[in-house]
């Protein structure tokens, strides 16, 4: 059970925490999660049906 557990969760590929969700837009549909650190974003957007990824730059 645990190895479909770990299929739906979202891990940053840099550090390898799992992302948080804090900054979704209900209303649009949008899902934004990101790494507790701040290395890496992840939005969906269902108008689209695309995922967005960025990358933090230092």
């Amino acid at each position: 059970m645990g190895l479909f557990k770990n299929l739906f969760i979202d891990r940053c590929p840099k550090c390898n925490k799992i992302l948080e969700t804090h900054q979704s837009k209900t209303l649009k549909g949008i899902v934004i999660k990101s790494c507790p650190d701040q290395h890496y974003q992840k939005e969906f957007h269902p108008a689209f049906e695309t995922y967005i990824e960025s990358h933090k730059v230092s």
